[in-house]
């Protein structure tokens, strides 16, 4: 794996910060609602309109066609200059949405979909775990009835991140009644605003309501929406998986060293009850050390992820492990700003912008489930890369 930045590298990441240090928005994100979800649409138009959307999309689906290091270049200028990434209501569209339909939907659902997920048109949420089906995914109950050339759905799903936002859902449900665990299921593009679906948001201890439970009353969605093929979507969920455990995440990964750099920052100007600063304390010092240390090691991982997911055309099962390595780094950084911050800092308001490192430790909570418990990420890591048996 060659590391060098070529010339052309170098080029393009000049190009990418003097553009963002203009365009980057100078009001925050909202904390929720409507006003945010807006906003993400927004800045995916600009992005689009200024040529930077989809930076590793191929070219003949409305990308830059660019390699999965500038890939890489981008969003560490994202991070670099603060700017958004695709974390909120743009995620599942640009992350693992539009990269699933790419590999696996017909010339008619990409040429349909694909321009409006690049413009920010079209928002999508993602219709996969359930109550009882969440973690163990291949055990989902929410059933599908071939109708002619419609396909009836009927049941729940749980978790669906911005719903009451989206567009459009990727939707998988059981369409053969006498199958079990991953054999008959499929994969849908459901239109939100269907009849017979109904959504309900969920509060959650970020005093936000960006999930919810979905509800769904024989509806009514076209056989022509079936990504692959009917009773044999698990295939087509795991390309999905793959790219949301993989590279759905390499925003994290890349701004997780700039989150190290702000604490180590902050831990220079906050003073402890002994009244000296934090970094002179011999434990938080080691901590934080210890965090840089492995921002830079998950950097390289990346680097080499993104190398292998350019030969192959997909991410994968790798992408587990960096989840698994990125979600507890994540963690740590967050209980050693507590440590840095005192406490008392938990006293949240709802308020990511007033507040970040409170949203940043209780968000480290969420990720450990967010795209694959821990749990799983660490079953598919022991089966798949270190081919270990498997738990009974």
């Amino acid at each position: 794996m060659d590391l060098q930045y070529s010339d052309e590298d170098r080029a393009f990441r000049e190009r990418a910060r003097a553009w963002l240090s203009i365009n980057v928005p100078q009001t925050p994100r909202p904390a929720g609602g409507p006003a945010a979800a807006q906003f993400d649409r927004d800045w995916q138009r600009k992005l689009y309109e200024h040529g930077w959307a989809g930076v590793a999309w191929p070219k003949e689906f409305g990308g830059l066609g660019l390699s999965g290091l500038q890939q890489v270049i981008w969003y560490e200028e994202l991070a670099r200059a603060r700017a958004p990434h695709y974390v909120n209501t743009t995620y599942v569209a640009m992350m693992h949405a539009g990269p699933t339909l790419i590999v696996r939907g017909t010339e008619e659902q990409k040429g349909f979909h694909l321009p409006k997920i690049l413009s920010g048109e079209s928002l999508w949420c993602q219709g996969f775990s359930e109550p009882n089906a969440g973690s163990d995914l291949a055990s989902l109950k929410t059933r599908g009835v071939v109708d002619g050339d419609h396909i009836v759905v009927t049941g729940a799903k749980m978790w669906t991140t911005e719903a009451q936002y989206a567009d459009y859902q990727e939707l998988l449900i059981r369409t053969d009644p006498e199958s079990e665990r991953h054999r008959g299921l499929t994969w849908l593009i459901c239109d939100m605003k269907t009849p017979g679906i109904d959504i309900k948001p969920i509060r959650t201890m970020l005093l936000d309501e960006h999930v919810s439970m979905v509800f769904y009353d024989e509806v009514r969605i076209p056989i022509a929406n079936v990504v692959g093929e009917v009773n044999k979507g698990w295939s087509t969920a795991l390309s999905t998986l793959s790219f949301e455990r993989g590279l759905g995440f390499i925003g994290d990964q890349l701004d997780l060293y700039e989150r190290v750099c702000r604490a180590i920052d902050l831990a220079g100007k906050v003073r402890l009850e002994n009244g000296r600063y934090a970094i002179e304390d011999d434990g938080i010092a080691q901590k934080l050390a210890s965090l840089k240390a492995d921002a830079i090691a998950i950097r390289s991982m990346t680097l080499s992820h993104i190398t292998e997911s350019d030969r192959t055309g997909e991410p994968g099962p790798k992408g587990s492990l960096m989840k698994l390595l990125v979600t507890g780094t994540h963690k740590t950084l967050s209980e050693t700003v507590g440590e840095i911050l005192g406490w008392d800092f938990l006293e949240f308001n709802g308020d990511r912008n007033a507040h970040p490192w409170t949203h940043d430790y209780l968000w480290s909570w969420v990720f450990t489930i967010a795209g694959g418990t821990s749990e799983i990420q660490r079953e598919i890591t022991a089966d798949r890369l270190l081919d270990l048996p498997r738990a009974r």
